[in-house]
């Protein structure tokens, strides 16, 4: 199967019920790889950046001081 080149990244804020306020971003995927050997995929600012695996398992990476990103859930696009 094929690495997907963009990806949906879904965050939830706060409660975890179905009303609770979500953002979601498409990343692109960079030429870099991350700590475990995956693409890096990245928004356009460059400030959100994950490592996604095949398996779809996410690690949000910091791109700057001060930051503590949680998972989101993940959707790969065509």
């Amino acid at each position: 199967m094929p690495t997907p080149d963009r990806y949906r990244l879904t965050f939830t804020h706060g409660r975890s019920d179905v009303d609770a306020p979500k953002d979601q971003v498409v990343v692109e995927r960079t030429a870099g790889l991350g700590p475990g050997g995956n693409p890096v995929y990245s928004d356009p600012t460059g400030i959100l950046r994950a490592e996604i695996s095949p398996r779809g398992e996410v690690r949000m990476l910091a791109s700057g001081g001060h930051q503590s990103p949680q998972p989101p859930v993940v959707e790969p696009l065509p």
